[in-house]
This record gives C-alpha cells, structure tokens and sequence, in this order.
C-alpha cells in the first residue's frame, strides 16, 4: 500500500507493490534499463510522478557499495569543446542512472588536484580528467585508488591508464597539409605550454612539412603563458609576434579555435586578408566557427563521441573491471571553410 501524504516517503518497493511488477523491474525503469517494455515503463514512470517518488540515495549506495556518481574534471568550461563534451557525457551517463559532477581548473595544476581529492571524497564510482598537470606524476597515486581513471583528450605516455581522445600527431598533419595544399609555403603554428595535446600537433605539423619538403622554422612556432581561459589573448599575441617577422607565414594552423579566433583579429587588425595574404586552421570545430567574420576552417574532435565513449568506457569498467588500460581514439575530420579555401 502506497504510504499516506505526510507520513513515510514513498519507497521503490511501494511503487511495485501498487503496480503488481517486481522490484527489480521497477529499479530498471529508475535506472533506464532497455529490457523493459515501453508499456510497462510508461506506467513505472507516470506513477513515479504522480507519487513524486525520490529515491534513498544512501541506502541505494550502501546496498550496491556504489554512490552512482562520476567525476568529470575539465580544465576549463569556458572553452566551448569542454562544456560541449562535458554536457554530452552527462547525457550518456544519466541515461544509466548515473549522475556527473563537474569541477573546472582554469588550466591549474593545484586547483586540479584539490578538486580531485573532493571528488573521491565524494565517493565518486569513476574519474574522467581532461589534466593539466605538467607531467604525470601527481596523476599516478590515482591508479593505486579502487576508482577506475579514465584521461580525455590529454594524456601522459608514461601512465598506464585509459584514454579516450583523437590522434593529435594526425590532427597536426591533417591541419597543416591542408594549408599546403592550398598554396601556403610559409606555414606557422600557434600552440599551447600546457597541453599535451598542442605538443602532439606539433609533432604532427613538423612531419607534414617534412613529407612536403619544407622546412622547419622555429621561428614560426608561437605560444604565450594564457591558458585556455584566455586562448582568443593567446592567439592575437602569438600572431602579432609572427607578423612582426622579416618573413612572415602566409598560412597558420592553431591549437584550438580560441587560438585561431585571437589569430585571426590580428591579422585583420594588421591590414591583411584572410586567407589571400593568411590562410587559417583551428581544431575543435566549436559551433559558431561557421558564423565568424570570415567562418573558420576546423578539425572536427567530434566532442559528441568522445563524451559518449567515455562514458561508455566508465560503465563498463563499473560493470566489469578492466585488467588492462584501453586506449579508444576516435576519427577526427577537417572541415573547411573560408578562412582556408584559397582554390
């Protein structure tokens, strides 16, 4: 019988009592289990409402030993490919009944491990850290944790752990060509200091200049102490510096789109075309690139599929401890637009 109005609340084993169904099958409705039938799921759910069923978290927790939560630590929301991923892992792991807690750093390796330590104060069932840590030393103890840790988008070659991400050596390679390939031969790169991943598109950009017989410049290779928060301040000052040279780069392929966006102002600022006098790639393919002044070319990260493999990953770590680290990289794209298209 369902409890009156004003006296106990209302429990899971009410509800199925109320409906003739198990328990069982009411906790998979909860939990979006898809072995249920859509009829008998609509009832679970519309009687839920009705009642305005919450469930008891900590007896839930002490009954599986598991609190339902993951922690997601970003090194900034501020930069649109972050907030984009973070909200599409929300999404696939709220649909298993799970809930996400997102902690941002600012690009700071102290603020990143304090935030860290709460999550699993918190009891967190798993990590997923985008790090900016500048090596992976204060990563390490984590493994030694009973807390599966998964790394997105950056990761360490010296840390035995999951990572979920794209190849950055072949988004630096896949960037850069395309600006060969539309008649630049003075092609510079605008970087990160923290980020592993502006380090392996560095590798990557030097490969396709060596496989088109161009030579490296390190004059051409630009990066400033702002961190992601200000990436737009990175890019404008890095340029600005780059057009100062004797021989300024006629093409320019940028880290991330923030750094292609200051880019490109300073290059408008200076009096100059884009891309007739400078062509331009970014990376992240973040959503108003197509409504720029001059709509940017970009590789795609799919930050849809990086949210939801990783979150993928952590579950069926949860369901099944993985005894080895599994690497998932996914496919990156470039799309062009005007910034670049020259032919």
């Amino acid at each position: 019988m369902i409890p009156k109005v004003g006296t106990a609340p209302v429990r899971m084993k009410d509800i199925a009592q109320d409906l003739g169904l198990s328990v069982v099958t009411v906790s998979k409705v909860f939990r979006g289990h898809r072995d249920i039938g859509e009829e008998t799921r609509r009832r679970v759910l519309h009687r839920m409402a009705e009642l305005n069923y919450r469930p008891n978290m900590a007896a839930r927790s002490l009954a599986t030993g598991r609190s339902f939560t993951m922690g997601f630590v970003a090194p900034d929301l501020v930069h649109p490919f972050f907030s984009e991923t973070a909200k599409h892992l929300a999404d696939a792991v709220r649909d298993k009944g799970y809930h996400l807690l997102i902690a941002s750093t600012g690009e700071e390796a102290r603020v990143e491990r304090e935030e860290i330590e709460h999550m699993l104060s918190r009891r967190v069932d798993a990590l997923i850290i985008a790090s900016s840590q500048p090596d992976a030393s204060s990563l390490s103890g984590l493994l030694q944790r009973d807390v599966p840790l998964i790394l997105m988008d950056r990761r360490f070659s010296d840390l035995d752990t999951h990572f979920v991400g794209g190849d950055d050596a072949r988004i630096g390679h896949m960037a850069t060509m395309h600006l060969i390939e539309q008649g630049c031969r003075q092609v510079a790169y605008i970087g990160s200091p923290y980020a592993s991943t502006a380090h392996g598109r560095l590798v990557g950009y030097r490969e396709a200049l060596a496989a088109s017989q161009l030579p490296f410049r390190p004059e051409y290779v630009a990066s400033s102490s702002h961190n992601d928060f200000a990436a737009d301040a990175t890019g404008y000052v890095s340029m600005k510096r780059l057009l100062e040279l004797e021989s300024p780069p006629d093409g320019v392929f940028c880290h991330n789109d923030p750094i292609a966006m200051g880019a490109m102002k300073a290059i408008l600022d200076h009096g100059l075309r884009i891309p007739e006098d400078i062509a331009v790639v970014g990376c992240g393919n973040v959503r108003y690139s197509d409504f720029l002044r001059v709509p940017l070319t970009s590789v795609d990260q799919d930050s849809l599929g990086l949210g939801q493999r990783a979150a993928r990953l952590a579950l069926d770590i949860l369901k099944k401890p993985a005894h080895r680290s599994r690497t998932i990289l996914l496919e990156s794209r470039l799309v062009v637009r005007a910034s670049s298209r020259r032919r």
